[in-house]
């Protein structure tokens, strides 16, 4: 399964993602969209998305985290990284920093996406992708934009 995660698009979603997402099997958008037709031109590219509400969502109908199964993997996706990572995930993705992340703390990794509207402290704009496959460890791959 391959899965195209953004976050903190703050009302931009670049052109050119319709394209770069093309074969993503999901697209999961970690917060920060800050405008429902922003979410409703994502859901036009083909694949199911995925939302948590960022702190800059007014959007009450978005839920503040998501926890579900892929490919054997227990997910937590939220806007904000949580300062102790709560037991019982594999893998949490969260946004908010604006800066890519991939660290294992306390037995979960935590994944984040960067930003790819608004890059944070020298970060470079970024999406990434995240092939999950079961009975194989999680591929994750920050592309700069």
């Amino acid at each position: 399964m391959r899965i195209a995660v953004l976050a903190d698009t703050h009302d931009r979603l670049p052109s050119h993602l319709r394209a770069a997402f093309a074969g993503a099997d999901e697209i999961w958008h970690l917060g920060d969209v800050c405008a429902p037709p922003l979410l409703a031109a994502l859901q036009t590219f083909g694949p199911s998305v995925l939302v948590v509400r960022g702190n800059c969502d007014d959007c009450t109908d978005w839920p503040l985290t998501l926890d579900f199964v892929r490919e054997g993997f227990r997910i937590r996706l939220e806007h904000i990284p949580p300062r102790h990572p709560p037991a019982g995930f594999d893998l949490l993705l969260h946004g908010h920093t604006h800066v890519p992340r991939d660290e294992v703390l306390a037995g979960v990794r935590l994944l984040n996406p960067g930003c790819i509207t608004r890059p944070n402290r020298g970060a470079p704009a970024s999406y990434a992708w995240l092939e999950l496959a079961e009975g194989k460890s999680a591929v994750w791959e920050v592309v700069r934009v």
